[in-house]
């Protein structure tokens, strides 16, 4: 039977956490969890028991005993259950809330002169205004349209007069 121990204090390791769980029976496994950057406790670790009652032995004797301070945590292991941002690759069983996106599909539709479909909730549109569903009649469109500058009224002067800024 495995077994969580936690609110490990600093100073244990894989051997002295062995060492606590020693007494209770055989241990087939005794594990200090660090992390894997600094190399630092991070204050839990998993003991393997080869009989069941050595372990619930462990559990009822360990539970909340004072080591250097602090109150053990000790109870049966739970198999791990993947967090949220574990790589997608770790939760291959299960499905996604997202699908993932195929790249292939991706490219391909950029590759080609398809547009992607767009939502259009613009509700100043003209009526009777046709849709532009690809990038050649995009083209064709804006190719029609004349610039704004050539047709467009000149600025009419205001009849305010301006007023002179003197420097002295």
């Amino acid at each position: 039977m495995k077994l969580y121990v936690g609110n490990l204090p600093w100073s244990i390791d894989d051997r002295k956490l062995k060492e606590l769980f020693e007494s209770f029976g055989e241990i087939s496994e005794a594990v200090l969890i660090k992390d894997k950057f600094s190399g630092r406790s991070k204050g839990f670790g998993f003991i393997t028991f080869e009989d069941d009652a050595s372990a619930q032995k462990a559990i009822s004797d360990m539970h909340e005993k004072d080591v250097d301070g602090r109150p053990l945590t000790v109870s049966e292991a739970k198999p791990m259950v993947p967090r949220d941002n574990a790589p997608r690759e770790a939760r291959s069983d299960e499905g996604s809330e997202a699908p993932l996106a195929n790249p292939s599909e991706i490219n391909g539709q950029i590759e080609s002169d398809e547009a992607p479909e767009v939502v259009d909730d613009n509700s100043d549109a003209e009526a009777g205004e046709e849709d532009i569903e690809t990038v050649e009649e995009a083209k064709e469109d804006a190719s029609e349209d004349e610039p704004a500058t050539e047709d467009a009224p000149e600025a009419e002067e205001s009849e305010e007069p301006k007023e002179e800024v003197k420097s002295e």
